[in-house]
């Protein structure tokens, strides 16, 4: 069984059992967290689609606040002399998913 669900605002594929990657969230390590209602499920074949949401709730756990991958941002203006590099590293936050339903 999986899920369609809005986390921070990006829809995102949950299954039980697994772990995904979400923008931030609030919260320690260790808290439930509920994801919100489910936009769409799937049940061994049984497609369920919501208009706009079911009332199928996604109960996850925090495992970690981690940081992505850097992101180098270089702007150059040619035969100017001007250079300017930036770096960004987004936040994340590693949910295990405990049950859908």
């Amino acid at each position: 069984m999986y899920a369609i669900v809005t986390i921070a605002g990006q829809q995102t594929k949950v299954e039980a059992n697994k772990f995904v990657y979400a923008h931030k969230l609030a919260g320690n390590v260790g808290d439930v967290v509920e994801l919100g209602h489910a936009l769409l499920t799937d049940d061994n074949g049984t497609l369920t689609i919501g208009a706009p949401t079911l009332d199928v709730m996604v109960k996850g756990t925090i495992l970690a606040h981690v940081k992505g991958d850097k992101v180098l941002v270089f702007k150059k203006k040619r035969r100017k002399g001007y250079k300017k590099m930036n770096g960004h590293r987004q936040d994340y936050t590693k949910v295990m998913i405990d049950s859908i339903g």
